[in-house]
């Protein structure tokens, strides 16, 4: 007999037919997150399970079937996991790391390029045929060339949003729990600084810290109120690490000039009043949505379920505990 496994949205084909080629194969057939009893009653029949970032897995998930053997999850981040618990059962977890790292990088560019330059306004004023002549103060926006970026973790899509930048002839800042070797920082001509002092001195601030208790409303009223008036707000990170309400309270008081998000606090839903808030960005988490990055995180998560199901040790295995007790 085939494992039973148990996807819990739709994902691309490549992935898929990587699945139905080892597995008994069961997707979500909604067009909608399961609740958690619906999630509780497919993980009862699963060998292995197959989620989404919006997927929470805590131990009631878990204690659903004790035979459950791997969860995989269709994501770099796994915070919507608790990897404790798994590791306590033996049940190994994986992740998608590094195959979207460019993608997020260009996202977070268009994001930076789309608020400074107020690109979602001016889609809009002209769509709405307001756009009668040129004038010399028509929208006008922020220059990105020559300005100061200020990066907030210096991880892998970190570094590659401050490759980036060089081609804009920027100052780079950055800040992390620890300082990067000297070597990386003159490669990708950053300067380490420390948080209020990135958040006083940058253009633009961009956050791609992992989302952890120490991290959960990095941002908010109090370091608003330090960054400058002119200054913009990026995270295409995790949505929790910005207090969404304090953001719009800012954005109304123009403490900032903007933000550009593609995640939220309390996603999908947006802190009440930001929709209805001119200087900011909002699009629905495509940090790495394109269709080849997709794809490629399809087939990882379907090859790392398949190799847990073997026996054999997931190529993207978080909790590499289970398999040393």
């Amino acid at each position: 007999m085939k494992p039973k496994v148990f996807v819990t949205s739709g994902i691309p084909q490549p992935g898929l037919d990587i699945l139905e080629k080892e597995c008994q194969v069961k997707v979500n057939p909604y067009d909608r997150f399961l609740t958690k009893q619906e999630l509780m009653e497919e993980v009862k029949e699963a060998d292995g399970l197959l989620c989404l970032l919006p997927d929470t897995i805590d131990g009631e998930i878990m204690s659903a079937n004790t035979n459950l053997k791997i969860i995989s999850d269709y994501a770099v981040g796994y915070n919507n996991i608790d990897i404790v618990e798994a590791t306590r059962r033996g049940i190994m977890v994986t992740n998608t790391p590094e195959v979207l790292t460019d993608t997020t990088a260009d996202l977070t560019w268009a994001l930076i390029m789309s608020i400074a330059r107020r690109i979602v306004e001016s889609d809009k004023f002209t769509r709405e045929g307001k756009f009668k002549r040129w004038t010399p103060m028509l929208l006008l926006g922020s220059d990105v060339h020559h300005s100061t970026l200020g990066i907030i973790g210096l991880g892998r899509i970190g570094r590659t949003v401050a490759k980036r930048a060089g081609g804009f002839e920027m100052r780079v800042l950055y800040t992390d729990v620890k300082k990067a070797p000297k070597e990386m920082e003159d490669e990708l001509r950053v300067e380490f600084v420390p948080l209020e002092e990135l958040l006083s001195s940058s253009d633009f601030v961009t956050l791609h810290v992992p989302l952890v208790p120490e991290t959960r409303h990095l941002i908010g009223a109090k370091e608003l109120k330090m960054m400058k008036k002119t200054a913009y707000l990026v995270n295409s990170a995790r949505g929790p690490l910005v207090d969404e309400r304090a953001l719009v309270h800012a954005l109304r008081e123009k403490w900032i000039a903007g933000a550009a998000l593609d995640v939220y606090e309390n996603e999908p839903a947006l802190a009440p009043g930001l929709a209805e808030l001119d200087n900011v960005v909002v699009v629905p988490h495509i940090g790495s949505a394109s269709k080849a990055t997709r794809e490629k995180m399809a087939v990882m998560a379907a090859t790392n379920l398949v190799a847990g199901l073997k026996g054999e040790v997931p190529p993207n295995l978080v909790n590499k505990e289970v398999i040393e007790k």
